[in-house]
């Protein structure tokens, strides 16, 4: 794949999800960007501002297999990994929705610490034990989760452990009042957009890999160690501020996400990312 390739294919995938987002123009991009270093991204906004119907969308622009979890306080580790069940021969494993390419989990902090917590090996390792076995996942694999940060009844708080698995977490912000009419004209008319696939799986590893062979100057490396560094209040160049207000600064994950998202790595050097925030300022704990 050329470069010249890679960015019509991102640019039929961004045209597919404005059939049907409106704006938000810096969250599609973002949702694109953890997906094309097969990160994680935890979306954050009120009810109403379309952060399901985007995930929707995108499971709908690519031939992927695509799993939803709708998170309530009663769903269960069973409900998102999967079970053995016993049959006439035997035990057998039922997978669970986690199984699958691209995976919404629907208002991920209504569940319970210890379902949340299920889904931490997915998310770490593309693999799942049960019952002793070990299970991979498809590739590639990323976890799109939605929350809501105003309903707090009922909810329970991402754990620092969790969170650190999210390469972006997303504020998404409220549309203007032009986005509002065009969204009216949108949604009340009998006329339903019709999203096309425009990637496959084998694509879409296909421009993962390019990614990761994009290389990224010596000096942006130490920007983004610098950076994070930073971040810390013990460190010789935090700042006052981060020495009053912060406690714990962001992870190794943070700058390698950023040098990831940002361009690429080193050529010939292989990198684990992990975990990175859509602004340098995530914790490890």
């Amino acid at each position: 794949m050329t470069p010249e390739e890679f960015a019509s294919q991102v640019g039929a995938i961004e045209r597919e999800l404005g059939k049907v987002i409106v704006g938000q123009e810096d969250l599609v991009r973002a949702v694109v960007l953890g997906m094309l270093a097969e990160g994680h991204v935890l979306l954050e906004g009120v009810p109403g501002l379309g952060k399901t119907l985007l995930l929707r969308t995108l499971g709908e622009a690519l031939a992927v297999e695509f799993g939803r979890v709708q998170f309530t306080p009663d769903l269960m580790p069973a409900d998102i990994v999967g079970t053995n069940v016993l049959s006439d021969g035997g035990f057998s494993f039922h997978a669970g929705p986690v199984f699958a390419n691209v995976v919404l989990a629907d208002e991920v902090n209504r569940a319970t610490p210890k379902t949340q917590s299920a889904l931490l090996e997915a998310m770490q390792e593309r693999r799942v034990t049960l019952g002793g076995e070990t299970h991979d996942l498809p590739r590639p694999f990323f976890v799109m989760a939605t929350q809501n940060p105003l309903e707090m009844e009922g909810t329970y708080p991402l754990p620092e452990a969790q969170l650190d698995r999210f390469v972006f977490k997303v504020l998404v912000p409220f549309p203007s009042a032009d986005d509002i009419v065009e969204i009216l004209a949108r949604t009340t008319a009998d006329v339903t957009p019709q999203v096309e696939h425009v990637a496959d799986g084998a694509k879409l590893a296909e421009m993962i890999r390019m990614v990761r062979e994009v290389p990224a100057a010596s000096h942006v490396m130490r920007y983004a160690a610098t950076l994070v560094a930073a971040t810390h209040p013990q460190h010789a160049s935090a700042t006052p501020k981060v020495k009053e207000y912060v406690r714990f600064g962001a992870s190794p994950r943070a700058a390698q996400a950023m040098v990831l998202r940002g361009g690429g790595r080193r050529c010939g050097r292989r990198r684990h990312h992990r975990r990175g925030t859509h602004s340098p300022s995530g914790s490890d704990g």
